[in-house]
């Protein structure tokens, strides 16, 4: 007779429970990188040449894995990013260490991480709330209010009080600082 508790079946036996032998994971994958910035590598793409290409695009291949510095890297397929003026998502590249297991994604470079946005947009976006107190047209309020509102926040978290050269300056800092400067995440 099967029993069914959580995600094991158990079978009684002459009386006893018969546990079913689970074979342990390999020690290669063991230790699952996280996430992090190391598993997102910026490379220099022309993104209309990319939408015309599709997943026949030239993608230059990193010489080693960020997490274990090994230089057998496999191509791991391609995954879809939304990017702005582009009504489909863009195929970005993935490769895979077969060492670590590690998935590296490769990224249009002067876009941020988990951002469909240029820099140069939201940067542009900063400059025109704080000089005239309007927002950019063409692109959502809501989006840029977000930027501008996560860009206060992150400023008064890592610049404190003693900051007091403007947002934009706050912005370029934490850009220089290698982080995310409109990212919600502190």
């Amino acid at each position: 007779m099967g029993l069914i508790f959580g995600a094991f079946f158990y079978l009684k036996k002459q009386g006893r429970w018969n546990f079913p032998e689970t074979p342990p994971l390999p020690k290669r994958w063991a230790v699952r990188p996280t996430r992090n910035g190391e598993m997102i590598i910026f490379s220099a793409v022309n993104l209309k040449e990319l939408f015309e290409k599709e997943r026949n695009y030239p993608w230059q291949k990193p010489q080693s894995c960020p997490s274990c510095s090994s230089c057998r890297l496999w191509g791991h397929g391609f995954v879809g990013a939304l990017f702005d003026g582009y009504n489909q998502p863009l195929f970005l590249k993935l490769y895979r260490c077969p060492d670590c297991g590690c998935v590296i994604r490769l990224r249009p470079a002067g876009y941020f991480k988990r951002f469909q946005a240029s820099i140069e947009t939201i940067r542009s976006s900063i400059i025109c709330k704080s000089t005239s107190d309007r927002w950019l047209p063409g692109i959502s309020r809501t989006r840029q209010r977000h930027w501008f509102k996560a860009l206060c926040k992150r400023t008064k978290a890592y610049l404190a009080d003693t900051w007091h050269r403007g947002v934009v300056a706050g912005f370029d800092y934490l850009v220089q600082l290698g982080q995310t400067p409109v990212s919600r995440w502190i």
